[in-house]
């Protein structure tokens, strides 16, 4: 929703602005999370650990018409697209039929309702977030972990409008600095640290 705005532009914005979505209806936390472009940093460390595929061999690219979902580039150089309305329900319909595909009324895709695709690179610097992520992966260990759970945190407060816009991506890099993170990869230590980061981030507004 913030295509194109500057960060003085952004220091201002309103919880109102920032959940108004112009292609998609998903909840008040991913609408956030697509305001501050942090969603496409949290698919970024979920294309690595799903795919096993460096962060380095990952290209984010805003894409304005929301209909092109993902692409992958093979070995020959030729690229496979997925393409769809801009619509939850189709991806919540496979992720219940994987592998198969079972037939949707939602809306058909249609290039022609779509002639002109536009794509561009992301604003790593009005829209950290996004960078945080990188770093958050290129670290490895609970860090992703850490990244999430500090914007979680951020988001909630932006949401009952304690903290501003801009508030949520200086969380999520304060955050990164946070000492004694226990880097063991188990289900304990990732609610451990979920809960530790949530409080120190709270703190940072105290």
């Amino acid at each position: 929703p913030f295509r194109g705005y500057t960060k003085d532009q952004l220091q201002n914005v309103t919880k109102a602005q920032a959940l108004k979505h112009p292609n998609w209806s998903m909840g008040a936390k991913i609408t956030i999370d697509s305001a501050t472009m942090m969603n496409k940093g949290l698919e970024l460390i979920e294309a690595v650990n799903l795919f096993d595929i460096n962060a380095k061999d990952i290209e984010i690219v805003v894409h304005r018409q929301s209909v092109l979902h993902s692409a992958v580039e093979f070995v020959d150089g030729s690229v496979l697209g997925q393409f769809g309305v801009p619509d939850m329900k189709l991806a919540i319909q496979y992720a219940l039929t994987y592998p198969k595909r079972n037939f949707s009324n939602l809306e058909k895709f249609s290039f022609f309702k779509h002639p002109n695709l536009n794509f561009s690179k992301p604003d790593y610097e009005t829209f950290p977030c996004l960078k945080h992520c990188k770093e958050a992966i290129l670290k490895g260990g609970l860090f992703p972990t850490v990244v999430n759970s500090a914007n979680e945190k951020a988001v909630e407060l932006f949401l009952k409008e304690n903290i501003n816009f801009l508030d949520i991506e200086k969380a999520v890099e304060k955050a990164l600095k946070i000492k004694h993170i226990n880097n063991k990869l188990t289900i304990d230590s990732i609610l451990e640290t979920d809960i530790y980061v949530k409080k120190q981030v709270e703190s940072f507004f105290n």
